[in-house]
């Protein structure tokens, strides 16, 4: 206990450290005392508004988003007993993109503002159509769930593929969302999604006790009083919401929730109480440090922070699978 708490402890530290990176390193240097000048709304006009109208939203939304696919990640590995698991296995990614592009062809909706929803809406209709594809007589189980989130996502990338081909605008607008970011995001945007953000947050919390009785089986889990399918179906809820709208508010991001719930687990050990608030704090450090890295590497320009997780979590998770032997659930 006392092991778990202090690393609790060191994971929140860092998260701070890593906000105050994410708020004073940028691709434009700012010295440290004009950065703190600008958060107390003093000093540089063109300093305050990069830090307080840029920075701070971006770190705000890296925290948020990171969060969210965190326990997106740390829910969908418990739920399917795949420690390898990543939210995008239910198509939630693949929707969201048919969910943009389908706003761009068909309704001419070109700002990030307008699509963001069309986002949230094809992630969520993804889910649906995963798990009533996998229903029968007998309800719905980890297996047949993943079998029929495998089919939904070619399904739903033939159709962002050939709407693309079909509309040469659309592939346009596409590639900017599609290679996930934090920046130039509207802060209306995050105030829009922040009820789906906390409510699904809040409810993974919640969940921890029932997913700890049902990684004993089906047939222990209602001995001990869980409601089986009741977990599993808000299970499958709070990962639509919060994957959902991290994604549709900053565009795919991979390897967050795939990564960080497995490193978690080499520490915790597989008691869900601990894997989701961990996975909750670690995510944010990943992802704001991905971006804060992207920002230094190709300056004055910037690499999104999508493109660096994408080679970073590459990297660190094959030497994860290499070093040792996969932690189990």
């Amino acid at each position: 206990m006392r092991k778990r708490l202090a690393g609790l402890l060191l994971v929140v530290v860092l998260l701070l450290v890593t906000v105050a990176l994410s708020i004073a390193v940028g691709s434009r240097f700012i010295p440290l005392g004009d950065v703190l000048d600008a958060l107390g709304g003093s000093g540089n006009p063109d300093d305050v508004l990069t830090v307080r109208e840029m920075r701070i939203p971006r770190t705000v939304l890296g925290i948020v988003a990171g969060a969210a696919l965190g326990l997106s990640g740390a829910l969908m590995q418990s739920l399917t007993r795949n420690p390898l698991a990543d939210p995008g296995i239910f198509g939630i990614n693949l929707g969201a993109a048919a969910g943009v592009v389908l706003a761009i062809t068909i309704f001419g909706v070109t700002a990030p503002s307008g699509y963001v929803w069309f986002a949230f809406l094809g992630s969520v209709l993804a889910m649906l159509v995963v798990y009533g594809a996998s229903a029968g007589r007998a309800g719905t189980n980890p297996a047949r769930l993943a079998l029929a989130g495998i089919a939904v996502q070619f399904a739903l990338a033939g159709v962002v593929q050939a709407l693309q081909l079909a509309d040469r605008g659309a592939l346009d607008q596409m590639r900017f969302w599609v290679v996930g970011s934090l920046a130039n995001r509207e802060t209306a945007t995050l105030w829009s999604l922040a009820p789906f953000f906390i409510g699904g947050i809040l409810l993974s919390l919640v969940l921890a006790r029932s997913l700890n009785a049902l990684a004993l089986g089906d047939d222990t889990a209602r001995a001990l009083g869980a409601g089986v399918a009741t977990t599993r179906i808000l299970v499958l809820i709070a990962v639509t919401v919060l994957c959902g709208a991290a994604t549709a508010a900053c565009g795919p991001l991979a390897f967050v929730g795939l990564m960080v719930p497995h490193v978690v687990r080499s520490f915790t050990g597989p008691d869900q109480r601990w894997v989701l608030p961990f996975s909750m704090l670690l995510a944010p450090v990943v992802l704001l440090g991905a971006d804060v890295l992207g920002r230094v590497l190709a300056r004055p320009a910037e690499l999104q922070v999508g493109i660096v997780m994408d080679v970073i979590g590459g990297i660190v998770f094959i030497a994860i699978v290499r070093a040792r032997r996969v932690v189990h659930l």
